[in-house]
């Protein structure tokens, strides 16, 4: 069973589309306010595909990856009282308590460490809203982090990436089955 292989493959002929841009716009849009799936899965094969254009397609991914968050803080801001039960009901209520000790703690480092790390983004856009954080050093902590870290991921893959992708491309299965293994035990982790 080659699930990661053709899924790979997908996403190469995606990268390559030639309205990728816009569909990196928006998965980088979505990703910061409500969607899973971050736009490191077609940033990636993007600059795989075309490594002189590393700059550009890391700067698109972060203004729009911004722009998302701002979006999320919409939400938290205005339709946090929605949320909530919601939180209540799929067991977040305890994070998001954690969430606003660290915002009262550290504000614009949670941000930019949310924005550069995998942790969930769009969770503490909606938090930083919904707990009214100041909108500049929430948007420029956004920039920072969201910047360094899709910046370092695109000069890395134009760096490495016409020498990686061929083991990449060798070992997607043992890669992907990876990821899976290692999600499950991050999910369990924070579970406990």
């Amino acid at each position: 069973m080659n699930i990661f292989t053709s899924l790979y493959e997908k996403v190469l002929n995606w990268a390559g589309h030639r309205h990728a841009p816009r569909y990196l716009a928006g998965l980088s849009f979505m990703e910061s306010s409500f969607f899973p799936i971050p736009p490191d899965v077609m940033l990636i094969p993007m600059v795989v595909k075309k490594p002189q254009n590393s700059w550009r397609l890391a700067a698109l991914t972060t203004i729009f990856s911004v722009l998302g968050g701002l979006f999320g803080y919409l939400i938290g801001y205005y339709a946090f009282e929605a949320l909530e039960p919601l939180l209540h009901q799929y067991g977040y209520w305890d994070r998001y308590q954690q969430v606003n000790v660290w915002f009262a703690e550290w504000g614009f480092w949670v941000i930019f460490l949310a924005g550069f790390s995998p942790l969930p983004y769009k969770l503490f856009t909606i938090a930083a809203g919904a707990l009214s954080l100041a909108l500049l050093p929430f948007v420029l902590a956004s920039i920072v982090g969201r910047g360094a870290r899709f910046f370092l991921v695109a000069q890395l893959v134009a760096w490495l990436g016409p020498k990686v992708e061929p083991m990449i491309r060798k070992y997607i299965e043992w890669i992907g089955w990876g990821l899976v293994l290692l999600l499950i035990m991050g999910y369990f982790i924070l579970k406990m």
